[in-house]
């Protein structure tokens, strides 16, 4: 089952769910409530077994981590420009 990572595009809470590829992405964020979520595939941890030597590998490589920081980075964007649309500020 894989590690999936969950960002909240109203609140900006993130966090990890273990959760089987069949079950449907969460919705509602723990934190704030609201059902804002959004599910990117986490990087998780795996063992490969090769003969006699067995090694960890991580995920789905640098492109998959720099796609998932990318999709943060915008998310906080639109958040930010949601707070200053509404005279927030920071």
């Amino acid at each position: 089952m894989p590690t999936y990572d969950y960002i909240c595009q109203a609140c900006e809470h993130e966090f990890e769910e273990f959760q089987s590829m069949s079950a449907k992405p969460l919705r509602k964020c723990p934190k704030c409530g609201k059902p804002k979520l959004k599910r990117l595939i986490g990087t998780g941890a795996g063992v490969i077994q090769e003969g006699c030597r067995s090694r960890q590998q991580g995920g789905f490589g640098v492109e998959r981590n720099q796609e998932r920081r990318q999709e943060r980075v915008e998310v906080r964007g639109q958040k930010r420009q949601r707070r200053e649309d509404r005279g927030e500020g920071e």
